[in-house]
């Protein structure tokens, strides 16, 4: 393990703000998640949008139970009561923080119950039909809007908001503006955490990797190795029950002879 485990509280990731970038996942599953807390990954975030993820995340809190896990709320709230309920429901699990990409209004009023709340800035994928998927800030009034989005979210009572595909000059320099913890998601390395998504770090797709990530493993190719694997596999056991191979002795069940031989004459 890279660093010895202690979950961090909001209250020390702000104290860390801009003396180090601390590693962040995504993590899909309760075996990623272990994993990332086994290898020492500093924050993990994972999805509370739907009812089978919101079943599943006890399980991941279990798998790393020394870990800060922040939540992704669903983006359809329709309204405040529906946040903080699903928000304080995801805290009540485990969760250490709640992401949401809703309005300023509903994140502020969020943020007046005291849940620290997770924003996003830059490009925004629940919002794409309003930018396409593009970075964000490359002009100089994208790059003032973003500046005034940040303040606002900071307005709002957000501590943190996730960055996505900002030119890294801009990002450093609006990561140096805001007390809030700034997510580098293809940000670059300005910021105060570097986050990253399990499957573009594992290959685990197969779409394109996007340019900001960057793969360590190839599990889709292994993934269809195993596939592979399956229907031989299948195809051998076919195969071996039409020819007669199996089962052979070994997986046979014996009776006594003299039991067997009594019991067919009973029945004849």
């Amino acid at each position: 393990m890279l660093r010895s485990r202690k979950k961090y509280t909001i209250y020390d990731l702000q104290k860390l703000k801009g003396k180090r970038c601390l590693t962040h996942i995504h993590v899909k599953s309760p075996e990623e998640a272990a994993a990332a807390e086994e290898a020492g990954v500093d924050l993990m975030s994972c999805s509370f949008d739907s009812l089978e993820a919101q079943a599943r995340f006890p399980q991941i809190v279990e798998a790393a139970p020394e870990s800060f896990i922040s939540c992704a709320t669903p983006h359809g709230l329709a309204s405040s009561d529906e946040a903080i309920r699903i928000a304080f429901n995801a805290m009540e699990l485990g969760a250490s923080s709640v992401y949401c990409s809703c309005s300023l209004k509903i994140i502020e009023n969020m943020a007046n119950e005291r849940i620290p709340v997770v924003g996003h800035i830059g490009l925004v994928p629940r919002h794409v039909t309003w930018t396409n998927y593009r970075a964000i800030g490359k002009t100089s009034d994208e790059a003032r809007c973003l500046y005034n989005q940040m303040k606002k979210l900071e307005d709002a009572g957000a501590y943190a908001a996730e960055i996505e595909v900002v030119p890294h000059q801009l990002a450093r320099f609006l990561s140096e503006k805001t007390k809030m913890i700034l997510m580098s998601l293809g940000s670059g390395t300005g910021c105060d955490t570097q986050f990253l998504f399990s499957c573009d770090i594992l290959g685990d797709y197969e779409e394109r990797l996007p340019r900001h990530a960057k793969a360590y493993r190839d599990f889709q190719s292994e993934r269809k190795r195993l596939q592979k694997e399956r229907v031989d596999a299948f195809q051998e056991y076919i195969n071996d029950v039409n020819s007669g191979v199996f089962p052979d002795n070994s997986n046979l069940i014996e009776m006594d002879g003299s039991i067997f031989d009594e019991i067919k004459k009973q029945l004849e």
